[in-house]
């Protein structure tokens, strides 16, 4: 019997899907894995997904419905890309004020969330480990920084330092928590459900890295709310060290639209804003107009963008060169009477 079900969870090429029947373990088939040209042809978590159900909460995954947002980003390492979670409505940017604390990192969030589509917010958390006179210079960063991205302070160790992030949360929108590992992801989604169903881990005392407690993508329903309206859907992520730009590159002018914006007023519509005279965007920066620092990130984000993008081409025309060999080859085999 077939089906309309989400993708809630992600292992190794089996998916927990759930609808109104039920939750069931899904695999994809054959021919759908024969027709993948690329991971993105592959389910992913917050997908709409066509199942043809099983006996014994068994399922296979007929269609993947078409995607609203995605988010994804390149593996460090490789030339892969990995899709983090889909139709997803706000990307929760998590960062401690701690020794995870980076504006440029937030900057590369931003741009694979508005790339996908999808609406990026600052989750600023264990504040309980500073004063409130420090908080309070952090959060100027924070707006001086990102004028137009909402800025959400959280801890765990106090109820009251959740109330903000509960009021944000809408019955009817789908969540992401994304950030590095120990920055307490998990510890959130687990105060959010009301009941630890997410293993933590706590951050090492000497090197304050985090340790990676998730190890695959989960979405959770949290509790419904007084009256009964449903308290919305969360994603827990595992911790990402690196974040990978992959063809984001319309994210990043977006993220960083003050640069976009001067850039058709450059002497030269080719205007690298490195070194060429005339260039508006160096003299937004001299005059302080654009911070330094943005500036720099922008440069870094646009130099790996530009590469990954270049490395997707070079491999289109391999592709390209392989499948002409393909035909030669057939058109041969047919020449010299070989059945195809």
């Amino acid at each position: 019997m077939e089906n309309k079900a989400r993708v809630i969870a992600e292992h190794k090429g089996v998916y927990k899907v759930k609808n109104e029947n039920g939750e069931f373990l899904a695999k994809v088939t054959g021919k759908q894995m024969f027709d993948a040209l690329s991971r993105e042809d592959y389910p992913a978590v917050g997908d709409w997904v066509i199942i043809d159900e099983l006996l014994e909460n068994l399922a296979v995954i007929k269609e993947i419905l078409p995607r609203k947002t995605i988010i994804k980003r390149k593996q460090v390492g490789k030339e892969s890309v990995q899709i983090i979670a889909t139709n997803i409505d706000v990307a929760f940017i998590v960062e401690s004020v701690g020794r995870d604390y980076n504006l440029n990192r937030f900057e590369r969030y931003f741009s694979l969330a508005k790339d996908g589509g999808v609406k990026p917010v600052v989750v600023l958390n264990k504040i309980d480990l500073i004063s409130n006179d420090e908080l309070q210079v952090v959060l100027a960063q924070l707006k001086d920084r990102f004028p137009d991205i909402g800025v959400i302070p959280t801890s765990v160790v106090e109820d009251s330092d959740l109330s903000e992030l509960k009021d944000y949360i809408e019955s009817d929108k789908v969540y992401c928590f994304l950030g590095s590992s120990g920055v307490g992801k998990s510890s959130l989604i687990n105060k959010l459900i009301g009941k630890d169903v997410i293993k933590t881990e706590n951050v090492g005392s000497h090197s304050a890295r985090g340790v990676h407690a998730t190890t695959s993508r989960q979405m959770y329903f949290l509790p419904a709310r007084a009256g009964g309206e449903s308290g919305g859907v969360v994603v827990d992520n595992p911790g990402m060290r690196q974040v990978g730009m992959a063809d984001v590159s319309e994210g990043i002018d977006t993220n960083f639209d003050e640069i976009t914006k001067l850039s058709p007023e450059c002497k030269y519509n080719d205007c690298t804003h490195t070194h060429e005279k005339s260039c508006k965007v160096l003299s937004a920066i001299e005059s302080g107009e654009i911070a330094k620092d943005k500036y720099l990130n922008y440069l870094s984000l646009k130099k790996e963008s530009n590469y990954y993008e270049m490395s997707e081409i070079n491999k289109r025309q391999k592709e390209r060169s392989f499948g002409k060999f393909i035909s030669g080859a057939k058109k041969s085999l047919k020449k010299y009477g070989h059945k195809i």
